[in-house]
């Protein structure tokens, strides 16, 4: 019984802080973009670099 007196606390401070972390990354525009990230992976940057310099 003790320790949940150490556990209950220790599980609001987590949770506390996930809800803070997610506040953050929603005020600071974190989840506007979704497509470009996941399409980022896929094209590999030497060849945008190689098409600008024919050009």
């Amino acid at each position: 019984m003790a320790s949940l007196y150490i556990l209950i606390p220790i599980a609001i401070v987590f949770v506390c802080l996930a809800v803070a972390v997610f506040i953050w990354a929603v005020k600071t525009e974190q989840f506007e973009d979704l497509e470009r990230q996941g399409s980022n992976i896929l094209f590999d940057e030497d060849e945008k670099i190689k098409k600008d310099h024919d050009k």
